[in-house]
């Protein structure tokens, strides 16, 4: 018989049934579309020394910079730290939320004990936040100036004055009290206490009031409040960046003095009403006014979930509103709550919880001009959104959508498969990323009832065609002004790392399993079984290891409703040529699998051919 060219169309395809997407791709991992053609995504290395370079919580935002030095910058915003990274050198510039005055911090020690007592009158703190002290003298024993004089985080919260820590020597190694231990630390201890940390995961609520005010809209179907995600926004203002931390301060990193700390907007030279709180910051690059967006009003001492500040022109210290500048103020009606925001072309796009706006410098004496865009539509979470050459995409719960002057849904052939199979409790958690190299626009999210992204799903914006995959990731950056290739970070084990992506085809240098399974074909639309003997792979290796192997398998089932089994496969190298190769599959309803699972083995298919035949109705 002769030789049956299957050509499957580009993308995935999961709307319907494995057998009604004949002719497509069903299922995927680690695949991407190049002129209509399925080839190995590219893999991801450890950006930094894993012993010496690394962060502290979950990685919520990357944002890099190159200041008028060519010093080339990268900030992180986490559940516990804010941290800027210059090199290989990872320095923690967390804003402090106080200070003590000096003696109003003493410690108690128990004999036989690591554990320290920390007296400190209304100190405001929760578990796991983060202290330093300094000017404290020696407890007489084991517990030295040196213990006692660094950064802790706080163990437990034992009452409104009184806390919890862990006593360690400079290493990190635990001391253990000793009976000479008998001492208070001094009256010249002062404490530093950095902004409370935030949550890892998104909590569900246990009744009214367990959650944020106004986490969700009033009489929606959502299953209870959900407390927040410490998520942070991060934008370069010139060399410096500002930062905030959703629904809570505005800060300031001067890159003068790069190893200091962000510090409120409120304690800048000439600061003039800064908003106190917000729940998104973001810089108009073109006429340079940072936007708070979801603020204090001015004059106000509570959030408006629906209020945009800016400050004047050049200038983020200075926020009241005069003839002499820009500063000014306006109020989103339609919703209860900003959702988001993203810059678009020339315009800054908001999401309230029911609707899209576009924000627009118009100069004075308006400054900003807001425009209602379209109703009825949101983002799934705050990071949702993603610019790819100045045209915008989104994510809503229950569909896509791309932004190019009005808001249109994007046709999703896997809108079944991500949206039925996303944990709609830790939707807070999903965020978008561009891969603008490959033409790629994605969305990290998570899946069943796991906590931890662990999926995402890319579409190509240029061969129109969607690909899914698992993988844990949670913050990225596209290729920019400090790397030639994707960022993404990921903690494991309390250890969070940064990794470089499209680089090589390992996992880290682990072998990176990669496959693309067809949906289910027949003949005579099923009705005779069919039998396949041969198989002839169209499949090109690039820049593999010297003996690269691609795995093709036949997996067949009796009806479309009757269990898949493998039927037979063959291994394709370099060294058979691609040559005819002899399997035997026979089955109604049948597909094909391509799988790689060796180090260094990238490969690009073309179109399979099989011998396939009838082989009778039963």
């Amino acid at each position: 018989m002769p030789l049956k060219r299957f050509n499957f169309q580009a993308g995935i395809k999961r709307e319907g049934t494995a057998y009604n997407n004949e002719g497509a791709f069903y299922d995927a991992s680690f695949i991407r579309w190049r002129s209509g053609r399925a080839e190995k995504m590219g893999g991801w290395a450890k950006k930094y020394n894993e012993s010496t370079s690394t962060f502290i919580g979950i990685c919520r935002k990357i944002h890099q910079w190159v200041n008028l030095s060519n010093q080339r910058y990268i900030a992180l915003g986490t559940s516990k730290k804010l941290y800027q990274v210059l090199g290989e050198s990872f320095t923690d510039v967390t804003p402090l939320r106080t200070t003590t005055s000096a003696g109003d911090v003493t410690f108690a020690a128990t004999n036989g004990s690591s554990t320290l007592t920390v007296t400190d009158s209304s100190h405001g703190a929760v578990k796991g936040d983060f202290v330093t002290f300094s000017g404290a003298a020696t407890l007489g024993g084991l517990v030295t100036a040196s213990v006692l004089n660094q950064e802790y985080e706080i163990a437990t919260i034992a009452s409104t004055n009184t806390y919890t820590i862990t006593a360690k020597d400079t290493s990190g190694d635990t001391v253990t009290a000793n009976a000479s231990d008998s001492g208070n630390g001094g009256g010249s201890t002062v404490g530093a206490y950095q902004i409370s940390i935030g949550l890892d995961i998104a909590v569900a609520g246990t009744g009214w009031g367990s959650g944020t005010y106004s986490g969700g809209t009033w009489g929606n179907s959502e299953s209870g409040m959900v407390n927040s995600l410490r998520l942070w926004d991060i934008d370069n203002f010139g060399e410096d960046f500002i930062a905030n931390v959703r629904s809570g301060g505005l800060y300031y990193w001067d890159a003068t003095n790069p190893t200091n700390r962000a510090v409120p907007l409120s304690s800048l030279s000439g600061a003039s009403n800064p908003p106190s709180e917000c729940l998104n910051a973001i810089v108009s690059t073109q006429d340079r006014h940072v936007l708070a967006i979801g603020c204090t009003p001015f004059g106000g001492s509570n959030i408006d979930l629906m209020q945009i500040r800016w400050c004047d022109q050049g200038n983020a210290a200075q926020w009241t509103p005069l003839t002499t500048n820009t500063a000014g103020d306006l109020r989103l009606s339609a919703g209860s709550e900003i959702i988001g925001a993203v810059r678009g072309r020339q315009e800054v796009l908001v999401w309230t919880d029911v609707a899209l706006y576009s924000l627009r410098f118009i100069g004075a004496p308006f400054i900003f001009k807001s425009t209602l865009i379209t109703e009825g539509i949101s983002m799934i979470s705050p990071k949702a959104a993603v610019n790819a050459n100045n045209v915008v995409y989104f994510m809503d719960r229950r569909n896509f959508y791309i932004y190019t002057g009005a808001a249109q849904t994007l046709p999703c052939t896997v809108l079944g498969y991500v949206f039925d199979n996303l944990n709609q409790q830790q939707a807070e958690q999903v965020f978008g990323f561009t891969n603008t190299a490959f033409n790629e626009v994605g969305w990290f999210y998570c899946t069943g009832e796991s906590t931890t992204i662990d999926s995402f799903v890319t579409y190509n914006y240029v061969e129109k065609a969607w690909s899914i995959g698992s993988l844990e990731r949670t913050a990225w950056d596209d290729a920019g002004a400090t790397s030639s290739v994707p960022l993404a970070t990921v903690t494991s084990s309390g250890t969070g790392y940064v990794y470089n992506h499209e680089t090589g085809y390992n996992a880290d240098g682990s072998a990176m399993t990669a496959y693309l399974e067809t949906a289910d074909f027949d003949i005579d639309d099923g009705d005779h079984f069919a039998f396949v003997r041969r198989l002839l792979p169209d499949v090109e290796f690039i820049g593999s290891n010297t003996a690269p192997e691609l795995t093709y398998t036949l997996k067949s089932r009796s009806d479309a409703t009757g269990t898949l089994s493998n039927q037979s496969s063959t291994t394709v190298t370099n060294s058979n040529n691609y040559g005819v190769s002899n399997v035997r599959a026979r089955g109604r309803q049948m597909r094909v699998r391509m799988e790689s699972t060796d180090v260094d083995n990238a490969w690009r298919l073309g179109d399979v051919r099989l011998d396939i035949r009838q082989d009778g109705r039963r």
